[in-house]
């Protein structure tokens, strides 16, 4: 017999929400600009952008991997979280000083450590939170929370650039510093929320020890998993998209523009199709956000302007919204609740070990290397809405339906 769901969501879930938001709100305030930054400021080329955002997510996969584990292992979830936030609270900072591409990935490094210690504890301590016939509305609220703060994040950031620079093209050193000395309050206030509000969630007993490996886990989670490992190998950094969106024609302005709009779709989209993967199943609601990603990455590729770029941009959430909260639901679907750590470790790992070459091949593809240049700025985008194609029919035959 089919539950009743009800609507009333506890504490640690708002929490989570809560800091999740205000941390987007400071990351998102400079993690988008990073690639403005190293191409317009410093001069850095595609290859070696790709290189730096997926040599930094890689970290990250190695630490989630092992955080997750670590979290099962001691039986415990917040503590984890709050000492990933923090780190990364400290780290970001020092992209004041920047001055070469070096500083922006010792930067990025501390700070994705500190997004690998954190997220896979927080996840399980979400899904602990939460009864199994609401957890895609928990994440849905999750996602639509932290998609808020990118919001709000990347409107602050638009205004600081307005004010700086509003008719120039490309940004510059000065705009990018004071917008980085202004994400340092919400990331403190996060860190704090959490530490204060977050309550541990006590795990069931369990005679064996958790293992850091595939083998105990159901087939279904590692069929999933395999179907995100290709998805993910065509799904390079977004940085490429920022870039894609200036080399058509939008100014910074434009692409902080293009940055809100997709957050706002993101954002009023993810609590709605969260609560809808409860209703219609996991499966069908990821295979159909592919879909559309593979139409948008075909959109980005033929697209004569930047305001066809900002366009497919926006529907770009439709495909986040459906997907990046559901997925996670359904990790918890598919594991028991004294496996769910290392799950959440696994499963980010991949995805986040996946993006070192998915990026580095963008970036060639793109810009080439050396004496090749490439095969020009919608070669990315072609790969990438092929790879889609190529996981979401092997997700519709190789993983069970819900």
């Amino acid at each position: 017999m089919k539950k009743t769901t009800s609507y009333r969501l506890p504490r640690n879930v708002w929490i989570v929400t809560a800091t999740s938001f205000l941390t987007d709100i400071s990351s998102e305030m400079i993690i988008n600009l990073i690639p403005l930054f190293l191409a317009n400021v410093l001069g850095v080329r595609t290859a070696v952008i790709g290189l730096i955002d997926g040599m930094a997510e890689t970290t990250a996969s190695l630490m989630k991997l092992y955080s997750g584990y670590l979290s099962d292992k001691l039986g415990q979830r917040k503590r984890l979280t709050v000492l990933g936030y923090s780190l990364s609270s400290i780290a970001k900072p020092f992209l004041y000083f920047a001055n070469a591409w070096g500083w922006v990935l010792g930067v990025r490094f501390v700070d994705r450590i500190g997004k690998g210690i954190r997220t896979a504890p927080r996840d399980a301590l979400l899904a602990a939170s939460i009864d199994e016939d609401q957890r895609g509305m928990a994440f849905g609220l999750h996602r639509a929370g932290d998609t808020a703060g990118a919001f709000i994040g990347l409107v602050i950031a638009a205004g600081i650039i307005w004010a700086a620079q509003s008719g120039t093209a490309e940004l510059t050193r000065a705009t990018f510093q004071t917008v980085v000395l202004v994400s340092i309050i919400p990331a403190v206030v996060a860190v704090l929320v959490l530490a204060l509000g977050a309550r541990e969630v006590e795990m069931a007993k369990n005679s064996s020890k958790p293992v850091l490996s595939l083998r105990s886990m159901d087939a279904r989670f590692k069929a999933f998993l395999l179907v995100v490992v290709l998805f993910t190998l065509g799904n390079s950094a977004d940085a490429f998209i920022i870039l894609r969106g200036q080399e058509r024609g939008l100014s910074v302005l434009q692409v902080m523009g293009m940055l809100i709009t997709f957050n706002a779709v993101y954002t009023l989209l993810a609590g709605p199709l969260g609560v809808l993967s409860d209703k219609i199943g996991r499966r069908k609601l990821i295979i159909g956000g592919w879909i559309v990603y593979g139409l948008v990455y075909l959109g980005f590729a033929l697209s004569g302007n930047g305001w066809q770029v900002w366009i497919f941009y926006a529907l770009y959430g439709i495909y986040y919204a459906a997907t990046e909260g559901t997925a996670k639901a359904l990790v918890a679907d598919l594991v028991s609740s004294e496996k769910r750590g290392t799950a959440y470790g696994l499963f980010n790992a991949a995805i986040g070990l996946t993006t070192l070459p998915a990026s580095i091949i963008a970036g060639l593809l793109w810009q080439g290397a050396g004496s090749w240049s490439g095969f020009g700025a919608a070669a990315p985008f072609y790969f990438g809405a092929a790879m889609a194609v190529l996981a979401g029919v092997l997700f519709w035959k190789i993983v069970p339906a819900d």
